[in-house]
């Protein structure tokens, strides 16, 4: 008989029956609060956007797959769809659709299909496509419609309401504390952080009470862990509170970090992807550190109001020296013996 070999991996060796498509709608699943209170807060526009993106996304990974000679029905699978809904949370409401489109090709195309498909790609597709239609078209992508209710208003946190033919807008409260921090800081409303109904920002950021509610569904269905959200919403309270503490009339304090922006969206759910973020417990607290603090660099030093996006993608280079280093001892080993003083040669 042929002798055959095994290779024993890490433990542990049982399968809990989870699978790429019931993990991808499970997390989009837990997306759907936070849509919902954007469609309230921003109308038809809001579900245009969200609807658009993820069709699309789904129709160009349907292609690439049949231009690369492999099945055409894995496009439905949930990455795709996930991905499309990622993005178009992550974009301001009333966004025109021909920029849309140009998000879809690059998220799918550009970001996960040219580095081989699902499990290949080295960086949040998501984000990276946001990131390129920032910097592509950054007027489109910081003009930022106010919720219903608001378009009478004529300040927000204190900075004037611009007013089109086409849409009111105003800036988010991270641009207003950047900009003009002594004018909006007393105006801060943590009400409106929480509930999101009257916050202008991206589609999927305005409500944190939404995007908790989808963390902890996630969080008791075990399919993310709490290490790279804690450990980044930690940095940025520790940083918050430090900053606040040494100049609060120029730095806002750490609850509004937390609140403000797309710090849960990305903690949550784009930091945790499992192709992008680390393998390891340590190696995901050392990730979720990097993103934290990076996030507070930006927004409290950098040219942009908001570095979730950025420093994500940034750590998401540093996943593989993590892999590498942040390895545990397997399960029933342990380390070798030191050699003792004069038998590091071994016995004569």
């Amino acid at each position: 008989m042929e002798p055959r070999s095994f290779t024993v991996s890490y433990a542990p060796h049982v399968h809990d029956g989870s699978s790429t498509r019931r993990i991808m709608w499970s997390v989009f699943g837990a997306l759907v609060p936070a849509a919902a209170v954007a469609v309230y807060a921003f109308g038809l526009d809001a579900l245009r956007v969200m609807l658009l993106s993820t069709i699309l996304c789904v129709a160009m990974e349907g292609v690439a797959l049949l231009i690369m000679r492999r099945d055409p029905a894995a496009c439905l699978d949930g990455s795709a769809a996930l991905t499309g809904f990622l993005l178009g949370l992550t974009l301001p409401a009333g966004l025109s659709n021909g920029i849309i489109v140009v998000g879809a090709f690059v998220a799918v195309i550009v970001a996960k299909q040219v580095f081989g498909g699902l499990g290949h790609n080295p960086f949040n597709p998501a984000l990276t496509s946001r990131v390129f239609l920032l910097i592509a078209f950054p007027k489109q992508l910081t003009t930022w419609p106010v919720p219903r209710g608001l378009e009478d208003i004529k300040e927000y946190m204190g900075l004037a309401v611009t007013r089109t033919t086409d849409a009111v807008t105003s800036a988010t409260p991270l641009a207003a504390i950047k900009e003009h921090a002594q004018r909006a800081m007393p105006n801060i409303q943590l009400n409106d952080l929480f509930f999101g109904v009257h916050t202008p920002g991206s589609i999927g950021e305005i409500s944190a009470l939404a995007l908790l509610l989808g963390a902890a569904f996630l969080l008791y269905r075990r399919i993310i862990t709490w290490h790279v959200p804690v450990a980044t919403l930690a940095t940025v309270a520790v940083l918050g509170g430090l900053t606040h503490l040494a100049n609060p009339a120029k730095y806002a304090d750490p609850v509004f970090h937390l609140f403000a922006g797309g710090l849960f969206i990305g903690a949550f759910f784009m930091a945790t992807d499992y192709v992008t973020a680390p393998v390891w417990p340590l190696g995901k607290i050392i990730y979720g550190v990097g993103i934290g603090l990076l996030t507070m660099v930006i927004r409290l030093w950098g040219g942009y109001p908001e570095g979730i996006s950025f420093a994500i993608l940034l750590m998401n280079a540093a996943t593989p020296l993590l892999d590498r280093y942040t390895v545990p001892t397997p399960f029933g080993s342990r380390k070798p013996d030191k050699a003792a003083p004069g038998q590091a040669g071994g016995e004569s």
